[in-house]
């Protein structure tokens, strides 16, 4: 395969890489991953536009625009995850605007694969209701792929993502092996073979958390999340997309 490929993600923390922290503190996460594998195959180009924090609408507004506005030849595209943890969750406006990506992107001829998010109910306050929130969005995103033919790749299906050895400490992000993990399944549906190790099953067993473990979660990420959001703010508040040109990628 030759000539250079041009690979745009679109997204919030899932895509930008929260939880797979470079030794600098930077996100590298499962888009990077990708881009560095298919790197070693054939020449790519990759922008990443994904802000952690980010709601559906400037996620398929804002970065959908300025992505096809770059001309590529793939896009990823995954979102409204941190609008199912609002009270103001309206699957009607989520359905409208996944579906304005998926037109946007046809119109434009662009290769489009949307991808759900992880499932992280099973280690979360109120997980049941996450759960049931992402059931939905991910059978929305589903039908609307299915209708228009759009290509899928459903992790948040993927029962062995969903355990604890890959997550992140605050358990709403996944960590390197979970972005791992995530780039090896996007990698396959598009040809590539990815590292082997990627796709094994992870053999640490999960443990029961004690009441002080417990404890110390939510006084390190419970309660920020909540008091950040009581003041309207963001994680992603004042931060720029990491690759908002198009970056050569080395392969990985």
């Amino acid at each position: 395969m030759s000539g250079v490929l041009r690979f745009a993600a679109i997204g919030d923390s899932f895509t930008e890489g929260i939880g797979d922290e470079l030794a600098d503190g930077r996100p590298r996460g499962w888009a990077d991953l990708t881009a560095q594998q298919i790197a070693a195959r054939r020449p790519v180009e990759y922008v990443n536009l994904a802000i952690r924090g980010r709601l559906l609408e400037p996620i398929a507004t804002v970065q959908l625009d300025a992505a096809l506005a770059l001309g590529p030849d793939l896009l990823t595209f995954n979102g409204g995850g941190n609008d199912l943890l609002r009270p103001s969750y309206d699957p009607q406006r989520l359905t409208a605007l996944t579906e304005r990506v998926i037109t946007r992107a046809q119109a434009a001829g662009v290769r489009l694969v949307v991808l759900s998010g992880a499932d992280p109910s099973r280690h979360l306050p109120f997980g049941s209701r996450v759960n049931a929130a992402g059931v939905e969005l991910t059978r929305i995103v589903r039908e609307l792929t299915d209708r228009h033919g759009v290509e899928m790749v459903d992790n948040f299906g993927d029962a062995e993502l969903a355990r604890g050895p890959y997550w992140s400490a605050d358990r709403l992000h996944l960590n390197a092996d979970g972005h791992r993990r995530v780039a090896a399944r996007l990698l396959a549906h598009l040809g590539y073979e990815p590292p082997a190790d990627w796709l094994r099953p992870h053999p640490q067993v999960e443990t029961r958390r004690g009441a002080r473990e417990q404890a110390a979660y939510y006084r390190q990420h419970v309660a920020p999340w909540v008091w950040r959001h009581l003041r309207g703010r963001s994680s992603g508040d004042g931060v720029q997309p990491k690759h908002a040109t198009w970056t050569p990628v080395d392969a990985g």
